[in-house]
């Protein structure tokens, strides 16, 4: 807690008893004390649980989430910012997506089925690997999102199945196909 009149105890006791000496001083005070303000507050500001839903957008963009925009709901923008610093150190792995598709899912299960691993010298297989996911629910709106947050997780040599409520959407199905085929359980 500040004095309310900092700045003028700053100065030589002689000094304080002139009169006008201390109204030239307030004017600095005063903007001392907005800017000292907005100091105080500054921890706030870059505190995505309270910060204005621009700078939780802003920030979200520091961090890579550049899919977070105005038409998501705001709750979901901040905690996608919370969660996501939380997983950038697993960005690309197992761990990583499991734990990002359970926030988008709404933390739901989610199933993950990978044929990647390391290999011996000459044993690795010749196609690329194949990731199978699926998921109960998206608190996402646009499926869309999903799969472009999903294609921007995963390396890129990596193909991928996504199911979302027992529907494929991802690859996209044969013209004539239809996406309702049952997504096989992954165990």
């Amino acid at each position: 807690m500040r004095r309310d009149d900092w700045l003028m105890h700053q100065l030589p006791v002689g000094m304080t008893e002139d009169d006008f000496l201390r109204r030239f001083l307030q004017i600095f005070q005063s903007i001392g004390d907005s800017i000292l303000t907005q100091i105080d507050v500054l921890d706030d500001v870059f505190d995505p649980t309270v910060a204005p839903d621009a700078v939780v957008r802003e920030m979200g963009r520091w961090i890579g989430l550049e899919w977070l925009d105005s038409s998501h709901d705001d709750e979901v923008q901040r905690q996608a910012v919370l969660e996501y610093a939380q997983l950038l150190r697993w960005r690309g792995t197992k761990r990583g997506m499991e734990a990002l598709l359970r926030f988008m899912s709404g933390g739901t299960e989610v199933l993950i089925d990978d044929t990647g691993g390391i290999y011996a010298e000459g044993e690795a297989p010749r196609q690329a690997p194949h990731v199978r996911m699926a998921m109960e629910q998206s608190i996402l709106t646009h499926t869309d999102d999903v799969v472009r947050i999903i294609r921007s997780e995963l390396p890129a040599s990596v193909t991928f199945q996504l199911a979302i409520a027992g529907e494929i959407v991802w690859p996209p199905s044969e013209p004539g196909g239809g996406r309702e085929q049952e997504f096989e359980e992954v165990r």
